[in-house]
């Protein structure tokens, strides 16, 4: 269950962005007292995610369609699964089939690649797997979701849920040290504080200042080995900057307690699902 005072909002954009002016095809094609009977088909293999979505979006357009899952969102289903029933009005079924679609080709799309990544951790791995803020504007509620359906945990929220401090506040601080400390100054003290670095030396200069969190960003397997090294009891050691699933398990075994990855949002693209017309 999505519970987040914005999707309604989000469903409404996207119905107004599709609908605002009516379907003239559909009305024109369409008999007024049509019944419809359709499933959401998987056309590739993929992780499920999104019917609280489709049940919103229907429920806009026309409460008296009925939408029943056909099984738990999270589950890995192969091409040909019906993975959802849609039945009532065949003109409000059309008219909200596009962004029902949208919707749950890109939540889906989001589970499928952050599963695929947290499928890469080795057996008994403590390291989380985590999305960042590259998220689409407007859509970062359902594809923080998606993440957790996957089986992946979500980082800070927006700006104001957490210090992380990166590489263009630490040049307009001056030096790591510094935007640590007015950052421990000024922030809440349940705020933990978060400092990117990029190299061996801004990561001596992050533990000094005592960061609780040190995310090395962009290293490569040697240097991050020794990075590790140096911050293991000291911080909470995060990894970030160009994370593929075939990296996932290397960085796990080399000590990382996170991995945020970009990718799981920016990336991930749609899948393939189809809204099929049934007889039964």
């Amino acid at each position: 269950m999505i519970a987040h005072p914005s999707l309604l909002q989000i469903v409404d954009a996207a119905l107004h962005e599709d609908l605002g002016r009516g379907d003239i095809t559909t009305e024109a094609c369409v008999p007024a007292d049509a019944v419809a009977r359709t499933q959401m088909v998987a056309r590739e293999e993929l992780v499920w995610c999104g019917a609280d979505v489709v049940t919103q979006v229907y429920a806009r357009i026309d409460p008296s369609v009925a939408t029943h899952p056909l099984g738990p969102e999270g589950a890995r289903v192969s091409a040909g699964t019906a993975l959802m029933e849609i039945h009532g009005s065949a003109r409000s079924v059309l008219m909200g089939e596009r962004v029902a679609l949208n919707f749950v080709q890109r939540m889906s799309a989001v589970a499928t690649i952050t599963r695929t990544c947290v499928d890469a951790l080795p057996p008994g791995s403590h390291t989380r797997i985590t999305d960042t803020r590259k998220t689409t504007p407007g859509l970062r509620a359902l594809e923080r979701y998606a993440v957790r359906v996957g089986g992946g945990h979500n980082h800070r929220e927006d700006l104001a849920a957490a210090v992380l401090i990166k590489d263009n506040h630490i040049a307009a601080a001056g030096s790591v040290r510094h935007a640590i400390d007015q950052a421990r100054a000024r922030a809440p003290h349940t705020a933990r504080i978060t400092c990117e670095v990029d190299t061996l030396e801004q990561l001596e200069e992050a533990l000094a200042a005592r960061a609780d969190v040190v995310m090395l960003d962009n290293f490569s397997d040697e240097a991050l080995a020794r990075g590790v090294e140096a911050a293991l009891g000291k911080a909470l050691i995060e990894v970030s900057g160009g994370i593929t699933p075939d990296r996932v398990r290397k960085l796990s075994e080399a000590g990382a307690d996170v991995i945020s990855i970009g990718a799981l949002t920016h990336s991930a693209g749609s899948v393939d699902i189809g809204l099929d017309w049934t007889t039964s």
